[in-house]
């Protein structure tokens, strides 16, 4: 049970994608990265549905002080043929945070369906 190495590649090249300030301003963009029935944790112990999150990340995106988010330590394993965890750690401004997602094979091309953070100090 692995997904091929070119597929890990596609799904960590996705979450970067999803973490850049064009992406998060991007509506329609979100709407092909996030699954219909994506879940959010924050950091801040928020729970999050798709259209909330949406929202969200808008105002966030048309935020003028809205810092990057720096990415480290980015790796991935294999749950199963259609699903893959996403390790990293998020630096914005002063905030730290330990991420991680699932990413689901749909359609050919892969969504995200659940993504938690918990902050570092």
């Amino acid at each position: 049970m692995t997904v091929k190495q070119s597929e890990i590649d596609r799904v960590l090249e996705l979450e970067c994608d999803l973490q850049s300030r064009s992406t998060r301003g991007d509506v329609a963009r979100l709407r092909e990265l996030l699954a219909p029935d994506f879940v959010e944790i924050g950091a801040s112990g928020g729970q999050w549905d798709l259209e909330t999150i949406l929202g969200l990340l808008s105002r966030e995106s048309s935020a003028p002080d809205s810092a990057e988010i720096e990415i480290s330590g980015l790796s991935a394993r294999t749950l199963s043929l259609d699903v893959v965890q996403v390790f990293w750690e998020s630096r914005r401004g002063e905030q730290r945070a330990r991420r991680t997602s699932l990413w689901r094979r749909s359609g050919g091309d892969w969504q995200q369906i659940y993504h938690q953070g918990t902050p570092l100090t």
